[in-house]
């Protein structure tokens, strides 16, 4: 889930004053909404797609570092290493300060586009 930072002071103001956990909130409502007891927005907008797909970014962007922490593992553990490893990881170091920038850039468009949705 992706909110704005408005969202999520919200969420967690109104949780607060429940005295219920922000997830426990969170989850309530959607089962509120799935039960039929409350009505949301009749329709996505562009912003919403847009927000999915900073996220689909942003998990791509985490399965690189994936890759090669399970690089690191494998040879941190006294395992073989792979003809392509030395490559793999002297590319992930260059990719290291790309990815964190690119990770800051997709949750501040994200953050972004989740504060203009309910503005537009």
């Amino acid at each position: 889930m992706r909110y704005s930072t408005a969202e999520k002071q919200a969420i967690r103001a109104e949780a607060r004053r429940l005295g219920l956990a922000g997830a426990h909130f969170v989850g309530a409502v959607v089962m509120a909404h799935l039960n039929g007891d409350l009505a949301l927005p009749a329709e996505r907008t562009a912003v919403d797609d847009l927000i999915d797909e900073y996220t689909a970014l942003r998990e791509q962007v985490a399965r690189i570092g994936t890759n090669a922490n399970q690089i690191a593992h494998r040879l941190n553990s006294g395992g073989d290493a792979h003809p392509v490893d030395a490559a793999v990881l002297a590319e992930a170091r260059r990719l290291v300060a790309l990815v964190q920038d690119t990770v800051k850039a997709v949750d501040a468009a994200a953050n972004v586009a989740a504060t203009t949705r309910w503005a537009a």
